[in-house]
């Protein structure tokens, strides 16, 4: 789960069920230009001689964006129950469609969330999706246990903040598991994604900003960088992405260079950098030209369309 911007409602917990739905088979095809993480949480849910899962029932907690969606489907296809604590304001209101169980909550409200799980027997959970970060300081309304949890952070950066609430998470026995794990195929290849290729001066620019960002990574600020002409005109902080691309790229003029890239010992459970079509319709509002992403670590949605838009507009796509 990472943080970007986005708004908040604060109220009650709502709980809803759906029906259990026919679950058909389900596999994926993994290139092997694919860095996947050692600790692979699927094993553990394989079948046993009897041809019965091991668990029988997946948490999820869910932010913004397209992700919680398709890992519930995924889970679903799995023969898996998905247990889904979503938050106002953030989640697709679709998810409760695709989830057997959902429990709504305010930002926060950890009490709840805790509740929501425990009360169900969940005792493996997955994070995905975006929470935006700005709204800390705004309308964030936590319950007891969620103070509880502000209380034991040092730094509010997004990195520190997953991993206290997963240690809280895992002092209830509850583990929180890979996400990518269930959707292999959305992590990004290695190599050009598109028909262009970098230029030597472009070249230049993606070993150059991706340095900057590296080294930037263990400060827990952000994953992207804009650089032209081995300057760097915007790094991401609480923003986002999209609004350091349309900053940096403003700057640039035309031909600026985005780099996104993963943190040194990035935690697989939650936090990957991600991309997709919006990517490059901000990046074609201020003429950017190259996206140079990390392979194995990076998640990419919607990924044909995204290659034809930029395909279709010049735009070169590194995975490395």
């Amino acid at each position: 789960m990472t943080s970007r911007q986005g708004g908040l409602e604060i109220g009650n917990c709502i709980h809803t069920t759906n029906k259990q739905r026919e679950i058909s088979s389900f596999e994926f095809q993994v290139s092997n230009s694919v860095i996947y993480p050692k600790n692979n949480f699927l094993k553990s849910i394989r079948t046993m001689d009897n041809g019965q899962p091991t668990i029988d029932r997946i948490g999820l907690i869910a932010g913004s964006g397209k992700f919680p969606l398709l890992i519930a489907e995924s889970a679903k296809r799995r023969g898996l129950k998905v247990i889904a604590v979503a938050h106002r304001g953030e989640t697709a209101t679709e998810l409760a469609d695709k989830v057997d169980e959902i429990t709504w909550i305010g930002l926060g409200q950890f009490g709840h969330l805790l509740s929501a799980f425990k009360s169900r027997e969940v005792h493996h959970v997955l994070m995905a999706g975006a929470i935006t970060k700005a709204k800390m300081f705004s309308n964030v309304r936590p319950d007891l246990k969620g103070l509880e949890v502000i209380g034991k952070l040092l730094i509010f950066h997004d990195d520190y903040i997953l991993k206290t609430v997963a240690r809280e998470l895992e002092k209830e026995g509850i583990s929180v598991e890979n996400s990518t794990d269930y959707l292999p195929e959305l992590l990004a290849p290695s190599g050009y994604l598109t028909k262009r290729k970098a230029s030597k001066e472009e070249m230049e620019d993606i070993e150059f900003g991706w340095m900057v960002a590296k080294e930037l990574g263990p400060l827990d600020i952000g994953h992207c960088v804009v650089v032209r002409r081995k300057t760097v005109l915007a790094v991401e902080a609480i923003e986002g992405t999209d609004k350091t691309i349309l900053r940096g790229g403003g700057l640039a003029k035309e031909g600026g260079v985005v780099i996104k890239v993963c943190k040194p010992n990035q935690d697989f459970r939650f936090d990957l950098p991600a991309v997709g079509i919006n990517t490059i319709k901000v990046m074609l509002k201020v003429d950017a030209s190259v996206l140079a992403i990390e392979a194995g670590k990076t998640i990419i949605f919607d990924k044909e369309e995204m290659i034809y838009l930029a395909d279709s507009n010049g735009i070169a796509i590194i995975s490395r």
